[in-house]
């Protein structure tokens, strides 16, 4: 199964890992952002949070490199998104580490500058979609059409998704020009 129904705990396994990047960072980075199809309340999403760690710029970057790797991530490069950063757990280690050590659910993981676009892009997508129910549930089917067309093959399922969500996107992003973010 691609796609889960939207799961209640999401909010609050975000919390949780808020907290951790919160007391790990410190003033290091300005807001700790739940984005993605997980980010909005009732949408069937795949079971992984997306988190976007928001730092005023790139001056505090190799810091926030240093305190993420001794909670577990190391920093895998922008992956061809500018002023996105992207992390993921150290091999074998499931990141977060807490005391007491305790399993989280899937994640990715991403540093954005604070002016970055992407990071708006994010933001203005998820919030988007939490005013506008209509929105949500045509995003919905669409994401339900490629599920079912990718043979349960998540690889194939996010190289359609790409393509074929391109202009829904462009179209609310079009349509909803400032972001509303959370501070941490």
């Amino acid at each position: 199964m691609i796609l889960s129904p939207y799961d209640r705990a999401w909010p609050s396994e975000f919390a949780a890992l808020r907290a951790v990047y919160a007391a790990a960072l410190g003033d290091l980075v300005l807001a700790i952002e739940h984005v993605g199809s997980t980010a909005v309340p009732g949408l069937a999403a795949k079971p992984i949070l997306d988190i976007d760690l928001v730092m005023p710029d790139y001056a505090v970057f190799p810091a926030i490199v240093a305190a993420l790797g001794q909670l577990g991530y190391t920093h895998n490069g922008d992956q061809g998104i500018f002023q996105r950063e992207a992390f993921k757990s150290k091999p074998g280690i499931a990141a977060p580490f807490t005391e007491p050590a305790r399993p989280w659910t899937p994640h990715h993981l991403y540093v954005c500058p604070a002016d970055g676009a992407e990071l708006d892009r994010h933001l203005r997508f998820r919030d988007a979609l939490r005013a506008d129910p209509a929105l949500c549930t045509e995003y919905e089917t669409i994401k339900h059409s490629i599920a079912a067309r990718s043979g349960g093959d998540r690889k194939t399922y996010a190289q359609i998704k790409e393509t074929e969500c391109r202009e829904f996107i462009a179209r609310v992003l079009g349509r909803h020009s400032s972001p509303i973010s959370s501070q941490i």
